[in-house]
């Protein structure tokens, strides 16, 4: 991919983005990894060309059958959630999972940080363009997988790191299994449409301890394959 195209021009040059970043360190995201992270990869080549624009605002956007692309915030909150311990990103974290490919961003941003990264997703069309874009800009630590994101993806666990991008009312259990006993971690929004809090999960053996974080806004993390 050519260098003008990651690096954008206007309202998705660099210099815009930059100003995201220092945003999202005065909120109070305090790993350099994850910012240098999200300044790197170009959210705008995630969203449509009629919102590039806007891809570096402080907001969700649409990326098409009923789905958003996460505010920036949202996305380097979760990461730093998932894979921050005191300022310092968990360099064993090797395997994470993401249910919720959707556009494809947080996949890339993720797979600038850890090892491996595999993604689930259940609505095709959204799956392909992911596909397309991550290949493009040459992510070779990625597999995507067309599944019921509510069922994980069992045969590749366990996975240190777990990130869900879509709300269920209750944590599914595949989820909670699929997570590494040694200190396993899973982040998830969880609950109804209106009323929903960021979870964190951490497994140790048989036992898990949940925290909640935040409240938040997601769409509801649905069954079944859209093809």
């Amino acid at each position: 991919m050519k260098s003008v195209e990651i690096d954008g021009i206007g309202m998705t040059s660099r210099r815009t983005r930059e100003r995201l970043i220092r945003r999202l360190a005065r909120q109070g995201i305090k790993s350099q990894s994850i910012l240098d992270a999200m300044c790197s990869v170009p959210r705008h080549l995630f969203l449509d060309e009629a919102l590039a624009h806007r891809a570096y605002e402080d907001t969700a956007l649409p990326i098409g059958h009923n789905q958003t692309l996460s505010q920036p915030y949202i996305v380097a909150n979760m990461t730093q959630t998932l894979l921050d311990f005191g300022g310092e990103i968990n360099s064993g974290m090797g395997k994470v999972l993401e249910v919720g490919t959707g556009s494809g961003y947080q996949t890339a941003v993720l797979a600038s940080l850890v090892k491996k990264v595999y993604s689930v997703e259940r609505i095709r069309p959204l799956q392909e363009l992911a596909r397309q874009r991550l290949t493009r800009l040459g992510f070779q630590n990625v597999r995507l997988r067309l599944c019921d994101g509510t069922m994980g993806w069992s045969q590749e666990a366990p996975f240190d790191g777990i990130m869900v991008t879509a709300a269920p009312t209750d944590i599914p259990l595949e989820l909670l299994q699929q997570l590494s006993p040694k200190g396993g971690r899973l982040v998830i929004p969880v609950g109804e449409r209106e009323v929903q809090d960021l979870v964190l999960v951490t497994r140790q053996g048989d036992d898990y301890h949940r925290r909640v974080l935040e409240a938040v806004r997601f769409v509801p993390l649905l069954s079944g394959i859209v093809r």
